[in-house]
């Protein structure tokens, strides 16, 4: 699908109008979605929006398999990947409210031959802020997989077991299930949303087998709403224990207990998102108004160019064009944070997207020159989604030999300098840095960022710590 600045525009304004009607918003949100699915060659998509407990939209679109021509529907399951932390934070919070656990437990006192420190309790793996200083920031971190003994010592029954008989039970989750091995895929083979990669066209992926308190579940889009309502009308959990599992253990976090907690032009919203390499899916409720948001796909294009694991919903395009039509569409004049949100998710899709077309590469540009232009103050809005995609953009005109890339410079030198300024220990804006002051030939200045992210305690290793190290080792 060819997207010019102008039909961009259009997206973003259209959508955003006050004056459409409420018989007009799931056209429009229909329309969103078969252009985004289009944008993102996404094979297959589920779709659910409940308001008020009623289903106001509900579509299934494209093909679970696209080799047999079978279409998405209502029964069609799905890898949820890192939705199954939200399960794994009912469960915990469950417990907490029987006094069968308490939080503030050391994480060691569940684990055999761990690496960390007895300071790290499991409340610090549960809200992702068990890196660096303790309890001070949030990194998305594969530690949470931590928490799978301690709910099955907690439960004394296997993780899976105690999600069936505490979860998928009382609500009667019927179609959902694990991924253990391929027995069980085959097994549900006529339902089973087949797994497809894009990388220029689209070919069968894999599916990536592994049950903890990560991921590993496989679920339809109603029965993650039977979920939804159970967080909604308190059937698992206390009123007292959804709010703490829906509250971040800082004011300026974006994680509560298990699930995403942001605040976004007053309203809160409460989310999850899931994403494998063939899968992605999203999980989005506004308790203010009542309204929940259920999405799975069967490729990754529907988490991964947004960067949600920086957590803001607002920088996917489907997250918001759901909010901008059920939750913001009664707003006159529309919000200039919406517009400006709007147009900055659609500049980081495209960067991302620019790996596959050259074109979208300057669209990214054109758009961040229009959010620049608008919105000049970009130190107050500066954040890692946008500092990943002005650095993508240099990385791209490398690899893609465009010559030196250097319109942004002065922007990316700000915003980074900012946010380290605010978080020296980041690993992100480390390595970003680092990129950046060796795509400038600033040697010392790279190996300082890059030293940082090797010499930090109480990290464990991931993609930046491999950068890091192999930078050093070229540079000694």
């Amino acid at each position: 699908m060819k997207i010019t600045i102008l039909t961009i525009l259009a997206f973003i304004f259209l959508s955003l109008s006050p004056s459409i009607q409420a018989q007009e918003v799931n056209q429009q949100f229909s329309k969103d979605l078969k252009q985004l699915k289009e944008y993102f060659h996404i094979p297959g998509m589920a779709v659910l929006v409940e308001k008020d407990g009623e289903i106001i939209y509900e579509d299934y679109f494209g093909f679970a398999n696209i080799q047999d021509s079978i279409e998405v529907n209502q029964n069609t399951a799905f890898p949820i990947a890192s939705l199954t932390k939200i399960f794994s934070g009912i469960l915990l919070m469950k417990a907490k409210e029987e006094g069968k656990l308490s939080l503030e437990t050391p994480i060691n006192e569940f684990l055999n031959r761990s690496k960390l420190g007895d300071s790290v309790r499991v409340k610090h793996i549960l809200t992702h802020t068990s890196q660096g200083d303790l309890g001070e920031n949030f990194y998305y971190s594969y530690r949470f997989g931590l928490l799978t003994p301690v709910i099955e010592k907690t439960y004394q029954n296997k993780f899976q077991e105690v999600v069936s008989t505490e979860i998928f039970g009382p609500l009667e989750m019927n179609d959902s299930w694990f991924l253990n091995d391929s027995t069980e895929t085959k097994a549900r083979d006529s339902i089973f949303a087949k797994p497809y990669l894009f990388d220029e066209s689209t070919t069968p992926g894999p599916v990536e087998y592994g049950v903890s308190t990560s991921s590993g579940i496989v679920s339809t889009a109603s029965d993650l709403l039977k979920l939804s309502h159970a967080l909604d009308n308190r059937s698992l959990l206390s009123n007292a224990s959804m709010e703490f599992m829906f509250s971040a253990p800082k004011e300026d976090l974006p994680y509560g207990h298990g699930i995403f907690a942001q605040d976004m032009n007053g309203i809160k919203l409460i989310w999850g998102y899931g994403q494998y390499d063939a899968y992605s899916s999203l999980f989005l409720k506004v308790p203010e108004r009542n309204s929940t948001l259920i999405l799975l796909a069967n490729n990754n294009l529907m988490s991964d160019p947004a960067r949600l694991i920086y957590g803001d919903a607002s920088s996917s395009l489907f997250a918001l064009s759901f909010l901008k039509n059920y939750i913001f569409h009664t707003v006159s004049p529309p919000s200039p944070l919406l517009i400006r949100k709007q147009l900055l998710a659609q500049a980081l899709a495209c960067s991302f997207m620019s790996r596959f077309e050259d074109t979208q590469w300057n669209k990214s540009i054109e758009l961040l020159e229009i959010v620049f232009e608008t919105y000049p103050n970009y130190l107050e809005y500066g954040d890692l989604n946008l500092l990943h995609n002005l650095m993508f953009l240099k990385t791209v005109a490398f690899h893609k030999e465009f010559g030196e890339f250097n319109r942004f410079d002065d922007k990316i030198e700000g915003i980074a300098n900012q946010l380290h300024s605010k978080d020296p220990l980041n690993p992100y804006v480390n390595v970003y840095l680092g990129d950046y002051h060796s795509s400038k030939g600033n040697v010392e200045k790279a190996k300082l960022h890059y030293k940082n992210i090797v010499d930090s305690k109480n990290f464990s290793p991931f993609w930046y710590t491999g950068v890091a190290k192999n930078w050093l080792e070229n540079n000694p």
